[in-house]
């Protein structure tokens, strides 16, 4: 859904219910023939497109939010298995939530350790839940092993374009600065293997299908390299979608190696549209805060969540080629401790590890971390633990001002 607008203009009499309305004024008390004047409700925005939008920008923009928005049908390839039947369903109005994976993977006595034998799991380490096309059975979780279940909640992916432009060099700029820091902060990046092909009409990104060891960014262990790999995996895993960046239909207990789509189900230019709406939404409007932020870095909460990363210079996004990305994060991979470990080890990010969330549009967020476990910012950094011990010791130490004026802080972003 999009909100064109910070300033939407509503009538104070929406309220009526439709069976007032229905019935008329005499039922529901006295009203005038002619609707009462209209007053101004200001909002908070988001989901919107960038700043100087181009023509062509927003209509690749209301296509994509269009798409990601769209339920899709076993008849246009949903299944055999699948989590949700549209995007928004996960990620609402590109927020966080409210939709919900279930990860599950065969971990040692102690609950936490991932066992080097996975083979409980034939299927692979997410449920699914929900089966059309032939199939007859779900992924659920096995019994008579070890098994650690943990959720995930959809991230946010607004402010998502400006993630992918940020330069590589950048990134690995951070990675050597915390190598020698002496707080216990020092992040890894995921090298991945890639799967999207470059795509000469929309040159975001130079790597061709099978270049290994890229950078991850996307993703709560910083799985994908690209939005297209990002939004073809999504499609894929959530949906039973197949497209030419994954062909394959998951694996499932019946077998099936298609659905009521024969072949592929999605054009390459689906995938690459529902990628560009997440490269034009724009990172909510924010109003500065300088006793926030500089609370923020003296608690080293800046260690990992870096408020801002240079662009690429060449990024085909003018509005966002060459500036400064304030997306607070590192997009690297950081050892969170036990209290956060889910069993599951995806490409080099082990079962502690998890990609610094990106703090954009916290304040549209109802719950946090992961699994939405934290109901409250606090909670959240409360619940970091491994390298962000000594972070979460001097949040401990503020005064109840100073520890207000940052929350607010983190909240507001």
């Amino acid at each position: 859904m999009i909100i064109n607008t910070s300033l939407q203009v509503r009538p104070h009499w929406a309220g009526v219910t439709l069976a007032c309305l229905v019935a008329g004024a005499s039922s529901c008390g006295e009203r005038s023939e002619v609707p009462p004047p209209f007053r101004v409700v200001a909002e908070d925005a988001f989901d919107l497109p960038l700043v100087g939008v181009t023509s062509q920008q927003r209509t690749l923009f209301n296509e994509g939010d269009r798409l990601f928005g769209l339920p899709f049908r076993p008849v246009d390839g949903l299944g055999p298995l699948y989590i949700r039947t549209a995007c928004g369903a996960c990620h609402e109005e590109a927020g966080k939530g409210p939709g919900r994976v279930t990860k599950m993977a065969v971990v040692e006595s102690d609950g936490l350790t991932p066992s080097a034998d996975q083979s409980a799991l034939p299927w692979g380490h997410t449920q699914r839940p929900y089966f059309v096309a032939g199939a007859t059975q779900p992924i659920a979780a096995p019994t008579g092993v070890s098994l650690k279940l943990s959720n995930r909640i959809g991230p946010a992916v607004l402010g998502r374009g400006y993630i992918e432009a940020v330069a590589d060099e950048e990134i690995v700029r951070v990675e050597a600065e915390q190598a020698s820091r002496t707080d216990g902060i020092r992040g890894r990046i995921n090298r991945v293997e890639h799967h999207s092909e470059a795509n000469p009409d929309q040159p975001f990104h130079t790597l061709k299908k099978g270049d290994r060891n890229v950078m991850g960014r996307f993703g709560l262990k910083a799985r994908s390299a690209t939005l297209d790999d990002f939004t073809a995996d999504a499609f894929m895993g959530d949906m039973g979608l197949t497209s030419l960046l994954r062909p394959v239909e998951p694996l499932n207990p019946d077998g099936l190696t298609d659905d009521e789509r024969p072949g592929v189900d999605l054009p390459l230019l689906t995938v690459n549209q529902v990628a560009d709406y997440m490269r034009l939404i724009e990172i909510p409007a924010r109003v500065p805060n300088a006793t926030g932020s500089a609370l923020f870095a003296r608690t080293g909460c800046d260690g990992c969540h870096v408020p801002s990363l240079r662009t690429r210079a060449d990024y085909p996004i003018a509005q966002l080629a060459g500036i400064d990305a304030f997306i607070y994060s590192d997009l690297l991979l950081h050892d969170l401790g036990e209290g956060l470990a889910d069993g599951v080890v995806d490409e080099q990010a082990g079962s502690r590890d998890w990609r610094t969330a990106p703090l954009i549009g916290v304040r549209f967020m109802r719950n946090y971390l992961h699994d939405g476990r934290a109901t409250s910012v606090e909670e959240a950094v409360l619940a970091h633990g491994g390298e962000a011990q000594m972070s979460v010791q001097h949040f401990k130490a503020l005064s109840d001002s100073d520890r207000d004026v940052l929350l607010q802080f983190v909240q507001s972003l």
